[in-house]
């Protein structure tokens, strides 16, 4: 797995030494083995955005539980969505931000168990988008036929497995009745194609066009969002299945409240590419993740090979 230049957070080596003191004599907070580790946290490349700024959405949550717990966190972005389930498995990484498709490959290969997911507005849900340009004659999925698409990453949720799914359940058959399947990458790419002129339609979340919207990377006035899924189960943070149980708890309870913690701006508790979240909770039940499950069966290996062939021509 690449790794950028690593963000360390956490807390003063000072306050460590005192932690650990406290530990020893008193045996409060978590225990003095946790408290020494440095774990290391994986980050989806979840929109196309910049490495330091994917870093520095989730620095805050970092560091508030590192100065809350004892523990030291180093944060570093993946080169891609299948890079982090490796990194998983192999013992790489500690904790990971993934995408409920990633949750989905990680969990079947038995290396991880789920930690917590952001809360906003009372849900944990977030939502895929087909786009066209304003003054494109399409408006319904039915009309994507013969058309040019474009999507992000063949292992990202809501800018390829729904999508397709989207566009399955409307009888079109994505690898023979689209003029063209362009995999860009990152749901940026697949808006910029769009602006660009290269595809028809973007697939993307809308999470990431809000973030386009508010940046003026496009105006709302030059698309049009044409179709939106069912709501998706947010991105959530993993852990490694294999890490000791007095640290998985203690990451669990960090995670509940952390945007209520004492000297923590609750606007700085962020999620999926930076949109302000209200909390985290680590009771959510990953059942709600067999909805994807069931998107991602529906991409049978031919049908990948497929789709991933008929991207390769231009």
């Amino acid at each position: 797995m690449s790794h950028v230049p690593i963000f360390r957070v956490g807390m003063t080596a000072l306050a460590s030494l005192l932690l650990g003191l406290c530990l020893t004599l008193a045996g409060c907070g978590p225990s003095s083995d946790a408290g020494a580790r440095v774990l290391k946290v994986a980050l989806i490349p979840a929109d196309g955005g910049t490495e330091s700024g994917t870093r520095a959405d989730f620095a805050p949550v970092f560091d508030a539980m590192g100065r809350h717990t004892g523990l030291t966190f180093e944060l570093t972005v993946a080169q891609s969505y299948g890079a982090v389930v490796e990194a998983l498995c192999s013992g790489q990484t500690d904790i990971a931000f993934v995408g409920p498709v990633t949750y989905v490959q990680a969990q079947r290969r038995g290396c991880t168990d789920f930690l917590a997911v952001a809360v906003d507005r009372g849900q944990s849900v977030y939502y895929s988008a087909l786009v066209v340009r304003a003054a494109s004659p399409i408006r319904q999925v039915a009309d994507l036929r013969g058309k040019r698409v474009g999507f992000g990453d063949s292992n990202s949720t809501s800018s390829f497995i729904v999508p397709i799914d989207m566009i399955r359940k409307a009888g079109i058959d994505p690898t023979r009745d689209l003029a063209r399947v362009a995999l860009i990458g990152s749901h940026a790419s697949s808006l910029a194609a769009l602006i660009s002129g290269q595809v028809d339609v973007a697939a993307l979340s809308l999470d990431s066009l809000d973030k386009a919207l508010a940046s003026k990377v496009v105006k709302a006035s030059d698309i049009r969002v044409i179709a939106r899924s069912q709501p998706i189960p947010y991105p959530p943070f993993v852990m490694r299945r294999s890490l000791d149980d007095a640290t998985k708890q203690t990451l669990r309870v960090a995670f509940d409240g952390i945007a209520h913690m004492p000297g923590i701006d609750p606007a700085l508790i962020r999620g999926y590419g930076g949109k302000p979240v209200d909390d985290y909770r680590s009771d959510f039940d990953p059942l709600a993740y067999d909805a994807v499950a069931e998107m991602v069966d529906g991409v049978t290996p031919d049908m990948r090979d497929e789709i991933l062939a008929a991207a390769s021509r231009r």
